[in-house]
């Protein structure tokens, strides 16, 4: 099958390319206000002050910032692209948020450790077991059909 006709999958048709695309464009923006709490921070300051807390919860830091653009764009060309392309990254995406989440809940216990040069407080924790859950979850169990509809 080619490209183009994986791509003739309407964004609405597929829960994977409407998650991804979705989800990228908010984690754009989330990077994007990050930076507006982390000025005078350090890139890999660990979480130091409430200054730093996004929307009142989330603790970041420039390169907490700069991974959720990174991530964001990743979804959000996934999700314009294809079904596959779309699955694909929600499912590393996913992945990846999930080992976070739970790692996250070890090596950031200490807020101010050098070891949590992300900046994660619980509230992030939560937040990409959540995001790894929804990501994931689309990944593996839609657009099982999308393959034979588009042929």
């Amino acid at each position: 099958m080619s490209n183009s006709a994986r791509a003739t999958v309407p964004l609405s048709k597929s829960p994977n390319r409407l998650i991804g695309t979705i989800f990228g464009a908010v984690y754009i923006v989330v990077g994007l206000l990050g930076f507006t709490v982390t000025g005078g921070v350090g890139f890999v300051d660990p979480f130091l002050s409430d200054d730093q807390l996004l929307l009142g919860v989330f603790a970041v830091n420039p390169l907490h910032n700069v991974a959720h653009l990174l991530i964001g764009i990743a979804l959000l060309i996934g999700g314009l692209s294809s079904v596959s392309a779309a699955k694909t990254v929600n499912g590393i995406v996913g992945a990846a948020y999930l080992l976070l989440g739970i790692v996250g809940f070890f090596l950031a216990s200490d807020p101010e450790s050098p070891m949590n040069f992300l900046a994660l407080n619980t509230a992030d924790h939560f937040l990409h077991l959540a995001s790894a859950v929804i990501l994931g979850g689309v990944a593996i169990g839609a657009d099982k059909t999308a393959r034979t509809a588009t042929v």
